[in-house]
C-alpha cells in the first residue's frame, strides 16, 4: 500500500519539480532563443493552463473510465513530451509542447489523488497517506528550484529532459503497483467536453488579455473584448454545468464551505508564491546577475523545512485540525511577503531574503497539506476525482492568473531592467503578492470560527 502511494506521490512530485525547474531556466532560455518577458511566462503559463484547465475533466475522467487507466497513460504522456521538448528551439513548438505536459499533469493528479483518497480508509489512514502526498508534491515544488539550478548550470534544455526518464520510471512501476479498480459503464455524453472547452478557452483568453494589456493599452477595444468574452464564457460554462446530466463540475458540491475555503486558500496560496517566485527570479538574475545556481541555493531554506518538518503535519492536523493549519500557514506567508518590502540591492542575502524564505518553507507546511486534505474530506468516493481535480486547478489557475497580473506590472513602465537596481514596479508587485496572501488569512480566518462554531454545536 504505501508503494502505491511513493508512486502516485512520485508523479506529483514530478509535477512539481518540472514546474519550478523552467522558472529557475527561463533567463536562460530567454537569452538564448531571443525570446520576450512576456514570451517567457508563456513557457509557463502554457503548462499552467493546460494543468489548470484539464484538472476538472481529468478528475470527471478518473472516475468514469477508471484511475489506473487515466493516471498510467498521462504520466506515459508526460515523460515522452519531456523528452521530445528538450530538442526544440522553436518558441511556438515548445509552448505547445509544454501545454500538453500540463494537460497530462491535469489528469495525472486527479486520478493520483483520489488513488490516495480511494486506497485508504477514511479517518487517520486517509489523513497520513494524504499529508504525505501533499507534502512530497510541494517539496518537488521547492526542490525543483535547486535542481533547475545545477541543471541550468549545464543547459536550460536540460531542466526540459530530465523529468521523462523519471516519468517513465513511474509509469512502469505503476503498471505492477497501481490496483485495477472496478467501474460503471459510461457513455460519451458523461464526459462533458463542452464544459471542458468553455471553462479552458475562458481562462487562456483572460490571461492572454492580462498579458497583453499593458503593451496594447487596458481601455483598449482589444483588451475590452478579450475580458468580456472570457466572461461570457464562464457564465456559459455554469449554465452547461447546471443542465449537463452529468457535469464537469456538480454545482452542488460548492454549498460546502470547508470546500469553498479550502479552493479559494489553494489559489491565492500558490498564485502568491509563484509570482513571488518569478519577481525574485529576474531580480536575482536579471537585476544583481547571481548565477542560476545562487539563485537556487537562495530558495533551498524553503525546501528544507518543508522536507524536515512536513512528514510530521499529520500528527499537527490532528491536534488542531485543518482549519487552524490553513489559517496558520497563511499567516506565516503573508509575513514573509511583507518582510521582503525591505528589498534593496545594498542589503546582504540573510537579510533581504532568508527570513523570507524560512517562513514561506513553514508556511507552506502548514497550508499545502491542509488545503488537500480539507478538500477532500467528507467527500463520496464516487467524487473524490472532482474534488481533487477542483482544488488543483485552485492552485493553478491561482498561479497563472498572478503570473499574468504580475507580468503586467513588471512590464507596465515598459523601462528595461538596470543592473543592481530594483525591478521597474517591483514593490508594487510585491505589494499585490502580500494582499492576496492576507485575503486567504481572512478567507481563513472565517473558515476557521465557522468550523469552531459548527463543533461547538455539534457538542451541545
Amino acid at each position: 500500500m504505501w508503494g502505491l502511494l511513493l508512486v502516485v506521490s512520485g508523479a506529483l512530485f514530478l509535477d512539481g519539480v518540472d514546474l519550478s525547474m523552467v522558472n529557475i531556466a527561463l533567463p536562460s532560455m530567454g537569452s538564448e532563443l531571443h525570446l520576450s518577458t512576456g514570451s517567457l511566462q508563456w513557457i509557463v503559463n502554457a503548462y499552467i493552463l493546460g494543468y489548470g484547465g484539464f484538472l476538472l475533466l481529468g478528475g470527471r475522467v478518473a472516475d468514469l473510465l477508471g484511475r489506473r487507466q487515466v493516471f498510467l497513460t498521462a504520466v506515459a504522456v508526460f515523460g515522452i513530451a519531456s523528452i521530445v521538448s528538450s530538442f526544440i528551439s522553436n518558441e511556438v513548438v515548445l509552448i505547445v509542447l509544454r501545454l500538453l505536459k500540463g494537460i497530462s499533469a491535469g489528469f495525472t493528479v486527479p486520478a493520483g489523488m483520489s488513488i490516495v483518497a480511494t486506497a485508504f480508509a477514511a479517518g487517520p489512514d486517509r489523513m497520513k497517506a494524504l499529508s504525505i502526498y501533499s507534502v512530497i508534491g510541494m517539496t518537488g515544488f521547492a526542490l525543483g528550484l535547486v535542481f533547475g539550478g545545477l541543471l541550468t548550470e549545464v543547459s536550460w534544455r536540460a531542466t526540459l529532459f530530465a523529468p521523462g526518464p523519471v516519468a517513465i520510471l513511474i509509469f512502469l512501476f505503476g503498471l505492477r503497483l497501481v490496483p485495477q479498480a472496478s467501474r460503471k459503464p459510461v457513455t460519451l455524453k458523461q464526459f462533458d467536453l463542452w464544459g471542458a472547452l468553455t471553462i479552458t478557452v475562458g481562462l487562456l483568453i483572460l490571461v492572454y488579455a492580462l498579458v497583453e494589456a499593458p503593451t496594447i493599452g487596458w481601455t483598449s477595444s482589444t483588451t475590452i473584448i478579450l475580458l468580456v468574452l472570457s466572461i461570457l464564457l464562464f457564465i456559459s460554462f455554469v449554465i452547461i454545468e447546471s443542465k449537463h446530466s452529468s457535469p464537469l463540475v456538480r454545482l452542488g458540491i460548492f454549498s460546502s464551505m470547508s470546500l469553498v475555503s479550502a479552493n479559494f486558500a489553494a489559489m491565492v496560496l500558490l498564485g502568491s508564491f509563484m509570482a513571488f517566485q518569478f519577481i525574485a527570479t529576474l531580480y536575482l538574475q536579471d537585476s544583481l546577475s547571481w548565477s542560476p545556481i545562487w539563485v537556487a541555493l537562495a530558495f533551498l531554506p524553503s525546501s528544507l523545512f518543508q522536507v524536515v518538518f512536513g512528514p510530521q503535519i499529520d500528527r499537527v492536523m490532528k491536534r488542531v485540525g485543518t482549519p487552524m493549519a490553513i489559517l496558520l500557514g497563511m499567516v506565516l506567508v503573508s509575513v514573509a511577503y511583507l518582510l521582503f518590502f525591505r528589498v534593496d540591492p545594498a542589503l546582504p542575502y540573510w537579510n533581504f531574503l532568508l527570513p523570507t524564505m524560512i517562513l514561506i518553507g513553514i508556511g507552506f507546511v502548514f497550508a499545502f497539506p491542509g488545503v488537500n486534505v480539507q478538500a477532500t474530506h467528507d467527500v463520496v468516493p464516487e467524487e473524490q476525482g472532482l474534488a481533487s481535480g477542483l482544488v488543483n486547478t485552485s492552485l493553478q489557475i491561482g498561479g497563472a492568473i498572478s503570473l499574468a497580473v504580475i507580468t503586467a506590472v513588471l512590464n507596465s513602465t515598459h523601462k528595461a531592467i538596470e543592473h543592481n537596481q530594483l525591478l521597474p514596479n517591483m514593490h508594487t508587485a510585491i505589494a499585490i503578492v502580500a494582499g492576496l496572501a492576507i485575503a486567504g488569512v481572512l478567507s481563513s480566518l472565517i473558515n476557521y470560527i465557522s468550523s469552531r462554531r459548527s463543533q461547538q454545536k455539534a457538542t451541545k
